[in-house]
């Protein structure tokens, strides 16, 4: 069925079908309706960081097997991972907009997030540009396992642990916000097969 449209057709209607989705949330009693931004803002970061294991792991088994189409996979899937890292960065400042009345911006894990920004998008600028497939693929492993090990010292101030989400006990909201997860990585798969077209062919 998805084989008659192209992946930048389905990756927009994923991505219309996400908003849609998004405004018919159910509320939540300390945030009301604007929980919905919140729902939104974790299904888009979350995707960044299942896009960014998604190169790494992929990355790795290139490195092992030298396989040429496991680099460019690992390649396509690090681009999604910073595109969508990049756009999650104005959904959280929307999110504490509208909940929290202001701009954190001294928050830790939101300077952490907008540092990983400014250096994975430098990085996958570089790597696209050098076009050398067993780089491209270290250097999201790389990446990766540094996001990682940062980001698990880092303190949490408005990110309190565990999962508010998982840990609330309301079903409706927990399968809502799975439900947003699974179209958020479908939407990252249309992106990476978007970057994959645009290999250059030999």
């Amino acid at each position: 069925m998805f084989k008659r449209f192209s992946p930048l057709i389905l990756f927009f209607v994923t991505v219309l079908v996400i908003a849609v989705l998004a405004l018919f949330g159910p509320e939540e009693q300390s945030l009301g309706s604007n929980v919905k931004i919140v729902y939104l803002h974790g299904a888009w970061v979350l995707a960044a960081e299942v896009a960014f294991a998604a190169a790494a792991l992929v990355g790795l088994l290139a490195l092992v097997l030298h396989r040429e189409r496991l680099h460019q996979w690992s390649a396509a899937l690090g681009r999604t991972g910073i595109v969508f890292w990049l756009t999650y960065l104005p959904l959280s400042l929307w999110a504490m907009e509208a909940n929290w009345n202001g701009l954190f911006l001294a928050e830790p894990r939101f300077r952490l997030a907008l540092t990983f920004a400014i250096v994975g998008t430098l990085m996958q600028v570089g790597l696209w540009m050098v076009s050398i497939d067993w780089v491209t693929s270290l250097a999201n492993l790389v990446f990766f396992i540094v996001l990682r090990v940062i980001f698990s010292t880092a303190s949490n101030v408005m990110h309190p642990p565990p999962s508010p989400i998982f840990n609330s006990g309301l079903w409706n909201i927990i399968i809502f916000f799975v439900l947003l997860n699974i179209f958020a990585w479908l939407a990252a798969y249309f992106l990476t097969r978007i970057f994959l077209s645009l290999k250059p062919k030999n």
